[in-house]
């Protein structure tokens, strides 16, 4: 034996050299501590295969790359939707994987949360996910880094789909079985009933089409009904766009920030305790009431001199809404309403009221406007009830609109804002706000701004301004506004945008998967116009054109309102930072951010496609040539390395100066 220990001998756990004892004791503690070195390797390895488990059992995509950013591990939820296999070997990540956390996985950044935009193989689309990354260091250097992914509802109803036969194939509670004649029979009961759903019967039509097709044929059928049969059929998806490239984190960020209903949701996961929001800015539900008694009789009506000159261009698209904020020291929405309401549209013989419970009427809306919000202010509904105004005195929406119908787009454009805190409803849910609470997390400021403007009108009688309705007059005013309010919720979105577009361009040569994008004219279907269903589009296509319509506006206004935005977001994350909150839009933080490439992002997928659309309807060129005139100066300033809100500055004046010998009052249409 003690021949034996002569030899060099490596240890088959620890993988170090034994070397040459010289006593019984010493031997015995060696062998021991050899045993116990390898117990807690085959523990390590055993406490792997268990994690590689239980990775594998998650519902969440999980992928673990090495430190060249190649793919090594997956678990079976990443498998199934993006089509990986694992005999395929290590592949670089880049080839599925981009947006803003492919930058954030690369920057070293140890732990992060951000949206991804995942390729698949079975879709020509992608699919954006939220997604939580964590580097491992080995070494003082990074290693490995995981990706989480959380699946969104229409994988997770692919997966329910897919894995439905096997699932009851397993079952054997006799519980089911005793009940399954049962649900037969209430099955056989309800497909015997006189219900059908327009949706049911395409569903139906394109299934029989089926019969006799070529495989091909039927493969596009099928798949087209999967679509149809999801509950989800407007939900926001980011198109790939030649001319805007989706792996543009600006723009991916952005339009996933303000599109997906899923960010709420997600970010409510990764919270970790209440915190109290709006702690430095005032309590929405709290003050409205009192400071709209405090304040009521303080305004009065003066339309003198250089205010009467403004106002009397209200009705022009270059209407001067920041002088008009100047001139009135931070109340324009009071005596722009007025002028409108009261005079060219003739509220107060529609609702019956007098013009004195209109202006108190708009005093206690505009007061309950935060002042100190740089963007979300009464300013701002002023700007939308003037671009309101300018779209009912179009002539399609003359002879389609009754003069109720236009009250109540006034009154819904002027108050759509209202108490707003300026920030936005993924930050109240996420902070756990009183108002999240109210409203379930769902249309959370709208159905506030909707409430609020009830509330502070119907419980003045010198407010209201609908005391002297009948009762189904006051309803079907009601109904209207507040539609149009909930209509202004950017998650909902596509959803207006699409079936306006599917009902009045019908029959357009242009083609749907591309969006609006394409050189052949709209082609109008006016036989639509019959429905009181597809009025309800018009009116919310109204509203939702005139809530974004400061992109569309000439270019001085155009930046000015995209300086107040970007300032109002800065804001937002500033607080979601300092509170340690989730990050609702990261790429607006003020150290990083560039405001013209955002801009860019928000024209080229939120403004065109819609205005195209509006313009088209109403008759009105300039909205589409103003917003591409505004692309294009936001592109030369990102070229010229502009980025910063100073910078936005100096280009704004710049501007002036150049302008000042072509005009000294009005912009051109050519700004």
């Amino acid at each position: 034996m003690g021949k034996e220990l002569e030899l060099n001998s490596v240890h088959k756990a620890s993988m170090e050299v034994m070397v040459e004892t010289l006593g019984a004791t010493a031997w015995c503690a060696e062998i021991l501590q050899a045993r116990a070195a390898a117990a807690s390797m085959r523990a390590q390895v055993g406490a792997v295969a268990a994690l590689a488990a239980a990775a594998d059992r998650c519902r969440d995509l999980v992928a673990i790359t090495d430190d060249q950013q190649r793919i090594l591990l997956t678990n079976k939820s990443w498998c199934r939707v993006v089509g990986w296999r694992p005999e395929d070997g290590p592949r670089p990540l880049a080839e599925t994987v981009s947006g803003e956390a492919l930058r954030l996985a690369a920057s070293g950044v140890r732990d992060w949360e951000a949206p991804v935009l995942i390729r698949r193989r079975a879709a020509p689309d992608p699919v954006l996910l939220p997604c939580r990354g964590s580097a491992v260091s080995l070494n003082k250097s990074t290693s490995h880094i995981v990706f989480v992914c959380e699946p969104s509802n229409a994988i997770e109803s692919e997966r329910a789909r897919s894995s439905l036969h096997s699932i009851r194939r397993g079952s054997l509670d006799v519980r089911s079985i005793a009940s399954d004649g049962l649900r037969r029979t209430s099955l056989a009961k309800l497909q015997g009933l006189p219900l059908e759903a327009p949706i049911t019967k395409v569903i139906s039509l394109l299934s029989a089409a089926t019969e006799g097709a070529p495989p091909s044929t039927v493969a596009c059928i099928d798949r087209a009904v999967d679509m149809l049969r999801t509950s989800e059929l407007y939900s926001p998806q980011m198109r790939e766009d030649p001319k805007m490239r989706a792996e543009d984190p600006i723009a991916t960020d952005l339009i996933g920030a303000l599109l997906s209903r899923e960010q709420v949701n997600s970010n409510l996961f990764y919270m970790q305790g209440a915190t109290n929001v709006l702690s430095s800015r005032r309590s929405s539900n709290d003050s409205t009431v009192v400071r709209s008694q405090a304040n009521r009789t303080n305004m009065k009506h003066k339309t003198t001199g250089q205010l009467r000159e403004v106002l009397d261009t209200a009705l022009n698209w270059d209407f001067e809404i920041f002088r008009l904020e100047d001139l009135t020291r931070g109340r324009p929405l009071t005596h722009l309403g007025l002028t409108l309401m009261g005079g060219r549209f003739d509220v107060c013989t529609t609702l019956e009221c007098d013009e004195k419970t209109l202006l108190h009427w708009l005093t206690v809306i505009e007061t309950n406007y935060h002042a100190v919000n740089t963007y979300h202010n009464s300013t701002h509904a002023a700007d939308v009830l003037q671009a309101v105004a300018f779209f009912l005195e179009k002539d399609r929406l003359k002879m389609l609109l009754e003069p109720l119908e236009a009250a109540a787009a006034l009154i819904a454009a002027a108050a759509h804002d209202i108490d707003h805190p300026g920030t936005s409803s993924a930050f109240l849910c996420n902070s756990r706000h009183s108002l999240a609470i109210l409203y379930n997390d769902v249309s959370v400021l709208e159905s506030h701004h909707a409430a609020l403007t009830f509330k502070l009108t119907l419980n003045d009688d010198r407010v209201n301004i609908f005391k002297n309705l009948d009762r189904e007059t006051y309803k079907t005013l009601r109904h209207n506004i507040i539609d149009m309010i909930l209509a202004t919720e950017m998650t909902k979105h596509f959803e207006h945008l699409a079936k306006f577009v599917n009902v009045f361009y019908a029959k357009s040569s242009g083609s749907k998967e591309d969006g609006m994008h394409t050189d052949e004219p709209l082609s109008l279907d006016t036989t639509a116009l019959t429905s009181s269903e597809n009025v309800v589009l018009v009116k919310r296509m109204m509203i939702k054109c005139a809530d974004v319509s400061n992109a569309s506006r000439p270019q001085k206004f155009a930046f000015e309102w995209a300086r107040r935005i970007a300032e109002e977001y800065f804001l937002q994350t500033d607080e979601e930072k300092a509170k340690d909150l989730p990050v609702v839009m990261p790429m607006f933080d003020r150290a990083t951010c560039s405001i013209p490439r955002s801009q860019i992002g928000f024209i080229d997928y939120i403004i065109i496609d819609m205005m195209e659309a509006w313009a088209a309807f109403i008759d009105m060129p300039e909205l589409v040539t103003h917003a591409r005139n505004n692309h294009q100066r936001w592109r030369e300033l990102d070229e010229a390395g502009v980025t910063t809100i100073a910078d936005v500055k100096r280009a704004q004046r710049q501007n002036a100066i150049q302008s000042t010998p072509n005009t000294t009052s009005q912009p051109t249409a050519e700004e």
